[in-house]
């Protein structure tokens, strides 16, 4: 049986649902009405997992150039937030300041050794960060 060189319309759209839709890879399936023993069988075919190891690295690449556009905001806004009438927040807003020398150093030694990779941010603290972005859009 021959190879096939390129993937099909319908694997192409499905892959581009899954990266750009709104929609859980189930609901992606249904939208396009794949089984998911044959969403499995794509996946284990060399050519359809390039395709969906390309869309990955892609995500990756925009959540990274996000990260970057918006760390010089957030350091800001950790900055504006030392000066709080809260103690609490002020302490945590100069701890996490405190705390990024250390992250600088670390995402140095991950762009050393691609191969590993280290969370930068912990859930909860990109959750505060995005938190005080959005906030400070609204109030705006």
């Amino acid at each position: 049986m021959a190879r096939r060189k390129y993937l099909s319309q319908k694997q192409l759209t499905v892959l581009d649902d899954l990266f750009n839709s709104d929609l859980d890879e189930q609901g992606v399936l249904d939208k396009h009405k794949v089984r998911r023993s044959t969403y499995e069988r794509w996946l284990a075919e060399e050519l359809f997992a390039e395709g969906f190891n390309r869309y990955v690295n892609s995500v990756r690449r925009r959540s990274e150039l996000l990260m970057a556009k918006y760390s010089c905001l957030a350091v800001a806004k950790l900055v504006e937030l030392t000066t709080s009438e809260k103690a609490e927040t002020a302490r945590k807003a100069c701890l996490d300041i405190i705390s990024q020398p250390k992250i600088a150093a670390e995402a140095k030694e991950v762009e050393k050794d691609s191969n590993k990779q280290v969370e930068l941010l912990s859930g909860t603290t990109a959750s505060r960060l995005l938190a005080a972005m959005a906030e400070e859009k609204i109030l705006k």
